[in-house]
Order: C-alpha cells, then structure tokens, then sequence
C-alpha cells in the first residue's frame, strides 16, 4: 500500500518593498530622476510627517497628486523608469522560488504590499515577482500620463486592509500569516499580525519597528529572512539550516545573534543654587 503524501500546510508572506526588499526609497529615486534633489523630496516629506497629513510611507503619493513641482515634472513613464533604478537586495527571485516549493511541508505564497507607487514595483521586480502579487499604490492618469486621482493608497492601516483581503482570497487561517517589514509605516500591519498569533520579521533595528517583531534579521541578501521561519515555523535547528542552504549551492557565511537595548542617555540638569538670605 502505498504511502500518503502529507499536505503542505499553506502559508501567506507578505513583504514591504523599500529598504525590505531593496536598499533605497523609491521616491528618492524618482526625485533625483526628474531633478528634484534629495534633500528637497526628504524635507517635503518630513514636513508631511509634521503635519499628519498622510499615514506614514504614503508621501510620495500625495506629493505626485499634490505637490506643484511633482505634478510639473512627474509623468507615468517616470514612475517606470525610476523602478529601472531601484537598487534591489540579492537573491529575492531564489527567495520566492525556495518559499515556494523547497520547504519540506511547508508553502509560502509571497506577495509584495507596499506604498510605493505600483508601477515602481512592478518595473524593479519585472521577471523576479509576478504582477498579481504586487500591491502598491494605484494611481490614476491623465491622457498626458501625469497622476489625476488616487486610487488606493497601501501605507499604515492600507497595508492591514490589503493582507486581509489576501488572507480571504487565499483563505489561510490568521496564524499562518508572515509580514516582513523595515520601519514605521509597518507599525500597523505588523501589531495586526502579531495579535493574531501571525509572525512578523524586521529587516531593520528601527526602534520603532524591532521591539514590535517577533524576529529581526540584518543582511543584504532577501534570503535572510528564511532563517527565521525555518527555525520559529517549521522548527529547524541551525545544523538543518545550514545544511538547507548548503544544498541550494549556498553558504552562511557569518551568522551572528546580537540583543539590541536601545537607550537614550542624558545628563541630570544642576539644580540652581539658592544663595542664603544676609
């Protein structure tokens, strides 16, 4: 009688895009693209950040439909061509082939969700992430390609709306959900996980975001974040891990676990001294 086959158990991963799966912002990207300078595009947006007028990690797409220097000089074909020039982490094709099939007992569908404009993303991850599984901001055209109304926006509370229609669509239970993030505008998706006996990975030491994660891992290989959800969700120790990668034609080189206590440290005013009544 022949054996059963057990089935994988189904699970969701879903990363940010800027500085997760890449190592700059893609508004700065598009910005010096058009000629606008780096510092410009970083002081519109910490202004917004001041003003509260977005949820943090939607800035660039209130200034393309906002902002009268975004809107002269910022077309669709420019949102194209800046993705062309976003610097992206290694490996991400291998990370989502792996996640996929190479987990014994285990299969990851992996979905981008992120504020960056989705014709950004969709031209970084051109040949290495299908269209379908990527979730950025969906902006609105004119004839002329320049951005006439907002969509939908995936940044803060958006990034938890998008993750719950894909846990629906894919129907996998709240546990079996895996977020990958790198900052503030993660906050919200990240806390929605967690609550939810999810698990959440940080790809930074933002001490916003890793006191929130259940595990932080630091490299500049999208791979990385394998080893986590080998070790907390299929149960792995670091031998089988090694020899998992091992047998994929690569090699931990370094691997390193640091406790990271994070302290502001100030001197204690002097108190006046009060000088005694003659």
């Amino acid at each position: 009688m022949q054996a059963t086959i057990p089935l994988a158990k189904q699970y969701l991963l879903a990363s940010d895009f800027d500085q997760t799966l890449s190592f700059n912002d893609s508004g700065l990207v598009l910005s010096e693209l058009v000629g606008i300078p780096a510092k410009i595009f970083e002081a519109k947006v910490a202004t917004l950040a001041v003003q509260n007028l977005v949820q943090q990690g939607g800035e660039l797409g209130y200034l393309l439909l906002h902002d009268p220097e975004y809107r002269a000089r910022v077309r669709k074909e420019h949102l194209v061509q800046a993705g062309k020039g976003v610097r992206l982490k290694k490996n991400i094709r291998p990370l989502s082939e792996l996640l996929a099939s190479a987990i014994p007992g285990y299969r990851f569908d992996f979905h981008v969700i992120s504020a960056a404009p989705q014709e950004v993303i969709e031209s970084a991850l051109e040949d290495i992430i299908p269209a379908d599984h990527i979730h950025g901001t969906q902006l609105q055209y004119d004839s002329a390609g320049q951005v006439e109304s907002i969509i939908r926006v995936n940044a803060g509370y958006g990034k938890v709306a998008v993750l719950d229609d894909l846990q629906k669509k894919f129907q996998v239970g709240p546990e079996r959900i895996v977020y990958v993030g790198d900052g503030g505008s993660d906050i919200h998706v990240m806390l929605h996980v967690n609550r939810r006996e999810g698990f959440s990975i940080a790809v930074s030491q933002s001490r916003h975001i890793a006191p929130i994660a259940k595990r932080t891992v630091l490299s500049d290989d999208a791979l990385s974040i394998i080893v986590p959800i080998l070790e907390e969700i299929a149960g792995w120790d670091t031998l089988r891990i090694r020899t998992f990668f091992e047998e994929q034609g690569l090699f931990i080189q370094e691997w390193d676990r640091v406790r990271a206590d994070w302290l502001t440290i100030t001197a204690q005013p002097t108190p006046a001294r009060i000088r005694p009544e003659q």
